[in-house]
């Protein structure tokens, strides 16, 4: 578990996921302006909400774990 949540797995994912298609606007940016306008509601597009934000998500709970582990003395990499 411990390396599928690592940085050196989740940070490439995340911008690969995050960023896809890269040819023209990134489905994770379609679908937030989606969701911020009330549109987001074809399962499709909720599935690719889904879909594109988690890795990003993840990142973001490790990031928060890290710190939390750092502000209680905690080692680095410990988990």
């Amino acid at each position: 578990m411990k390396r599928f949540l690592s940085y050196e797995f989740l940070i490439p994912v995340a911008i690969i996921f995050g960023l896809a298609p890269f040819v023209s606007e990134p489905h994770l940016i379609g679908k937030l302006r989606m969701l911020a306008a009330g549109e987001l509601s074809r399962p499709i597009d909720i599935f690719d909400l889904v879909l594109h934000g988690l890795p990003l998500f993840l990142l973001g709970i490790r990031v928060v774990y890290d710190v939390v582990g750092r502000m209680r003395g905690e080692r680095p990499g410990s988990s």
